[in-house]
């Protein structure tokens, strides 16, 4: 008897500590959300995130498929999530491929692409064409802009007005962090797509911006299209493709 009591005791006591654990790994997980790359810049407070013993549930409306599977794949990769419920809803403000819509897909792109500046650039959108207007740092900065909005389906011409502002002499460019289930999220995104990767069979994971590759290519080309499309996300440090080709 004496020893049955002392198990019931043990295990009230323990009872509360182990839900003050995982109530402190929830409010982990959803500042981790919060705070991750995606969350704050593209997804920007639409999409909310409530961690239930290690079960996040994501809420809110997007504006296409893709931001909703990047929102999802950004939480799956972040340490203590066991699953995630996405009840995000897919609400289009404009229809695919007018305007409005590759104006949305544009800025997107310029958030996810390496070595660019969303912050600085302005875009404009009238039948299909795009206007860009701002600045960029280089007269490499500013062809690489105009490159990665070329290649967005829907686009036909791209008007770039982008001025080239140098930095102040002495003046260093900081990056921004991009955490390693962003950069994940990234590289699952550009990969999904692009019309010559959508349909290929990938895993992606990152540790400390490095993002390794696995899966099947059809051919070198498309192993190294999926490699160029990796190294090109923001964050990325390096990419190790370990993919195999088809035979």
């Amino acid at each position: 008897m004496k020893i049955q009591t002392r198990i019931a005791f043990l295990f009230a006591v323990a009872l509360p500590v182990t839900a003050l654990a995982s109530s402190s790994t929830d409010g982990k997980i959803e500042d981790a959300a919060r705070a991750s790359y995606n969350f704050h810049t593209v997804l920007s407070g639409e999409v909310s995130v409530k961690s239930s013993d290690g079960v996040v549930t994501l809420s809110g409306t997007v504006q296409d498929k893709g931001q909703k599977a990047m929102a999802e794949d950004t939480v799956a990769n972040l340490p203590g999530v066991l699953s995630v419920n996405n009840q995000i809803e897919v609400k289009p403000e404009y229809a695919e491929n007018s305007d409005g819509w590759i104006a949305l897909r544009v800025r997107s792109e310029l958030f996810f692409k390496a070595n660019v500046s969303m912050t600085a650039t302005k875009v404009a959108v009238k039948d299909g064409v795009v206007t860009l207007s701002g600045t960029a740092e280089t007269p490499a900065q500013k062809d690489l802009t105009e490159t990665y909005v070329k290649d967005i389906p829907s686009v036909k011409s791209v008007v770039d007005n982008l001025v080239i502002v140098p930095p102040a002499a002495g003046s260093a460019t900081v990056g921004e962090y991009i955490d390693d289930a962003s950069i994940t999220s990234e590289v699952k995104y550009a990969l999904l797509s692009h019309s010559s990767t959508s349909a290929l069979s990938t895993k992606v994971t990152t540790v400390g911006s490095v993002v390794s590759i696995s899966g099947v290519a059809g051919s070198d080309a498309e192993k190294d299209l999926v490699t160029r499309l990796a190294q090109d996300a923001r964050g990325v440090k390096s990419v190790v493709n370990d993919m195999t080709v088809k035979s």
